[in-house]
């Protein structure tokens, strides 16, 4: 747990920030860091704040039901926008760029809502550990001139956690999830028809009572990634049985299981070092 007087620091300097912004939108997903930045910039800016929360087939419904149920339980305002990344072709290739795409898209949805509702700026929920993270949608932000007010508090993940935490907010151990098109293989295209597989397979395992979980589409082959703490559930001959059944009726013929477990960016590794470097 970061000490108590550097959390203390931390808020502080984020509440400066946000004051500074004027009215401003929040990009919104649900996730941690965007759910607590909406949360602080409420507490701070009260009505000269909204969330803007897109929705496109890269986003699962239960995250989008969660994001709105957490906007609506702390009296958060919400707009929810259409985003049509999954129509851009450099989107559908899904090279190493496929998230500034993404991002960019985002952002020229939300600038363009900007501009026709008076609104002064457009934050997001970047943290400082993301700056060490292969994340091309920084650059789209850059670009944008889209603040992160988070990343400027100098607030890690775990000061996130632990802030959120303090404050009784629900969603302080929520699981990271990024978009359903990450969990495609880079070089394979980003359909609808894919991403709705994605989506069925992890509520399908969801159901099953895992907490964290990834379904990595390989073609032919799904590679399903289990947090490692719920893995020993997971390696049973009961659960692969299950396994193969939910995943071979969503139109896969080998379905796998990672013995590594569950970890954020995994596809990652099929991509060469320099394309790493070039892209962060």
């Amino acid at each position: 747990m970061p000490p108590y007087s550097d959390l203390v620091t931390k808020r502080a300097l984020l509440d400066q920030r946000l004051r500074a912004l004027g009215r401003t939108l929040i990009a919104y997903s649900g996730g941690v860091d965007s759910a607590f930045l909406a949360w602080a910039s409420h507490q701070i800016l009260g009505h000269d704040m909204l969330a803007v929360i897109a929705d496109s087939p890269s986003l699962a419904r239960t995250q989008l039901a969660d994001a709105t149920a957490f906007a609506m339980e702390q009296g958060i305002p919400l707009e929810i926008v259409l985003t049509d990344e999954v129509d851009r072709p450099a989107y559908i290739r899904n090279d190493s760029s496929r998230c500034f795409h993404c991002k960019d898209e985002l952002f020229v949805v939300m600038e363009k809502f900007r501009a026709a509702q008076g609104f002064d700026s457009i934050a997001y929920g970047v943290n400082l550990d993301d700056q060490g993270d292969f994340r091309p949608g920084q650059k789209a932000a850059q670009q944008h001139q889209i603040v992160s007010p988070l990343r400027d508090a100098g607030l890690t993940k775990q000061d996130i956690r632990e802030l959120s935490r303090s404050a009784g907010l629900r969603i302080w151990d929520k699981p990271a999830s990024a978009c359903l098109s990450s969990r495609i293989e880079y070089g394979r295209e980003v359909t609808r028809a894919a991403l709705s597989v994605v989506e069925q397979g992890e509520d399908a395992i969801h159901a099953l009572g895992f907490r964290q979980c990834r379904v990595r589409h390989h073609g032919d082959i799904v590679r399903i990634e289990i947090a490692p703490d719920e893995l020993p559930r997971a390696l049973t001959s009961t659960m692969a049985a299950e396994f193969t059944r939910i995943f071979k009726a969503l139109g896969f013929k080998f379905v796998t299981l990672d013995l590594e477990g569950f970890r954020s960016g995994s596809m990652n590794v099929l991509l060469a070092a320099d394309v790493l470097t070039r892209a962060r």
